[in-house]
């Protein structure tokens, strides 16, 4: 058939990209979409199309995208050049300072490495002259994983850097401690987190044990760039290292630390792992730390790309806990404890009675992110704090609940807010603990300066076996924090998209409007995060909405999905009764998000 000059170009385009693929899989099937596409299918040459529409790009999320061939898809060519970008940019920057021990903005609970443990954190040459890097690199069990994990260090190696692989399918906590106790310039995470299980990601952390922040990403990007083909691009067959199971021992042991050896330890625990890598190293850890082993929901214990049982692999979205919960109506524990497929992220279920139903006597419910935060915060302040201390500060982001930083006031602790993303609150200056709503919680920033669901798992085991011991719940401990600091109810809600330029488009029609009213509630303040977040903090894309009656909402992007974000706060202090003021800020939030609903349909 005839081909226009628009689909000869996207073939062009394709047939040299396959010219250039070192993997022969993703070879055949771009030679099946070329072959399909040329022969006139239109569904083919869409997908043709899709595959090259611009190059997945490298940002402070890494790359995070759907495996495939072509620019616009995770594959071993897209891996190599960031790979070769990361390293070039190592070795132009010179040798990270890492942190010593009880200093840096990360450190916050005993020492960070140990000469021991970190050999190679003095300058090494590279062939050629420059800063040899000494780069981490660890993997979970997603399609390619390995595979992607594989090709960094033979880059990293070619380069005359030294990688350092860890030796199984692990989680991304691991990683990160990983990099800071090996005295490491940089450390790769190859996973997608709970993405859907045709993705897969690439993320970058540098020395100081937190994932890249502007200027890096833009650095790194811009020499991905300026590379020429992959096929010039050094790979080496060998001369990195596998590293031995001590690097997992020596996590586990700086997580058990999070707990006070003096503490209760009878706890009922179920966990699931949700087909991910964290399900053996919350069991260590409990064993460790000396809690009961959980009861395991066996139907999730085994890393599985493919995610069987779950509808999306996501503790956070609807139908994702259901075996876990079910479990824990058969057993009735004190606690549901879910980790994200990479387990960097911490789900929490309780028995409510209030949400109770005739399928469910129990009630059986999941605590909001922000719910657990505050509880863990609470936990932390309850220890002890030295206000002065070198580690002192309590962190959220901006869409978080602004209860912690109620709590922080009331208790006299700095406290701190970030944009969205550990790759900012791991890098608050004096960091004793930091938490975003997403279930993500960062409770030992001295080992770990990033979410981690293991460490966070431990914490939430102690508390609610302190609380058992004297006949209390988690329930009982947010009606207290309600009764002290106001009823802080939370609320949000996801607008998915096809087309991202659609998310320009309602960003743009929310600025062009100005509101003045929200659910017939004046809107007292609107700040375009675009031109400013906050007092020291980068401008990034979002709109913020303060109402008169003190109900806050953000919109924003997701920086590694394809939707918009919108999150609300309505804050009610419970002068009465507790029961009105929980109810009075249920109708806030209702209200709220009935008129952000179509404010914001795309």
């Amino acid at each position: 058939m005839p081909i226009d000059a628009t689909l000869a170009d996207l073939l062009a385009r394709a047939e040299a990209w396959r010219a250039d693929d070192p993997d022969p899989a993703t070879r055949a099937e771009l030679s099946t979409a070329i072959a399909a596409a040329r022969a006139g299918d239109p569904g083919a040459i869409d997908g043709l199309a899709d595959r090259f529409a611009g190059t997945l790009q490298f940002g402070t999320a890494g790359l995070r995208g759907i495996l495939g061939a072509g620019s616009n898809r995770m594959n071993r060519a897209v891996v190599i050049r960031a790979a070769a970008g990361l390293v070039a940019y190592l070795c132009e920057r010179g040798p990270a300072a890492t942190p010593s021990p009880g200093t840096g903005p990360a450190a916050a609970r005993g020492p960070v490495s140990s000469p021991a443990a970190a050999p190679a954190s003095t300058p090494r040459p590279a062939p050629g002259g420059g800063h040899a890097p000494l780069v981490v690199v660890g993997f979970d069990a997603r399609r390619n994983s390995d595979v992607f994990a594989r090709d960094t260090c033979a880059v990293v190696a070619a380069a005359g850097g030294r990688a350092l692989l860890l030796p199984r399918p692990l989680p991304t906590p691991v990683l990160a401690f990983a990099i800071r106790h090996l005295g490491a310039d940089a450390g790769v995470m190859v996973t997608a987190s709970h993405n859907p299980p045709r993705d897969n990601g690439y993320k970058v952390y540098l020395g100081d044990g937190s994932q890249i922040v502007p200027p890096a990403d833009s650095e790194i990007a811009a020499r991905i760039d300026a590379l020429g083909s992959v096929a010039d691009i050094p790979r080496a067959q060998a001369g990195w290292t596998v590293l031995g199971e001590e690097v997992v021992d020596a996590y586990l042991d700086a997580v058990v630390s999070v707990v006070d050896p003096a503490t209760p330890r009878a706890v009922a625990a179920v966990h699931t792992a949700m087909h991910g890598v964290g399900g053996d190293l919350v069991l260590h850890a409990f064993e460790r730390a000396g809690f009961p082993r959980p009861i395991v929901v066996e139907e999730q214990a085994t890393p599985d790309p493919d995610f069987p049982t779950l509808p999306f692999p996501n503790p956070e979205e609807p139908g994702a806990m259901d075996l876990a919960l079910a479990l824990a109506r058969r057993i009735g524990p004190d606690v549901v404890i879910a980790s994200d497929p990479d387990a960097d992220r911490c789900a929490v279920a309780v028995r409510d009675p209030a949400a109770a139903t005739p399928a469910d006597p129990d009630g059986w419910r999941m605590l909001r992110g922000d719910e657990v935060g505050v509880l863990l915060g609470a936990h932390v302040i309850a220890r002890g704090i030295d206000p002065d201390g070198p580690h002192a500060v309590l962190a959220r982001s901006i869409v978080s609940s602004r209860l912690l930083g109620a709590m922080a006031r009331a208790a006299g602790l700095p406290a701190a807010e970030t944009l969205t993303g550990f790759k900012w609150i791991g890098r608050v200056p004096r960091l004793r603990y930091g938490y975003e709503e997403a279930i993500g919680y960062c409770v030992d920033p001295g080992h770990v300066a990033d979410k981690d669901g293991i460490s966070a798992a431990l914490l939430v085991a102690d508390l609610v076996a302190g609380l058992r011991a004297h006949g209390r719940t988690l329930l009982d401990d947010l009606d207290d924090l309600a009764r002290a600091h106001g009823v802080h109810a939370t609320d949000a809600f996801s607008v998915r998209v096809s087309d991202l330029s659609l998310i320009d488009v309602v960003m743009a029609r929310l600025r062009a409007a100005r509101l003045a009213e929200i659910g017939g509630v004046a809107v007292a303040r609107i700040d375009d995060l675009a031109e400013g977040a906050g007092p020291g903090l980068p401008p990034t894309e979002g709109l913020r909405y303060l109402l008169a009656d003190d109900t806050r909402v953000i919109v924003r992007p997701s920086g590694t999905e394809p939707k918009l974000k919108i999150y609300l706060e309505a804050i009610v202090h419970a002068d009465g009764s507790l029961a009105d003021a929980r109810a009075e800020a249920a109708r806030r939030l209702a209200r709220t998000r009935a008129a952000m609903e179509e404010l914001t349909r795309a």
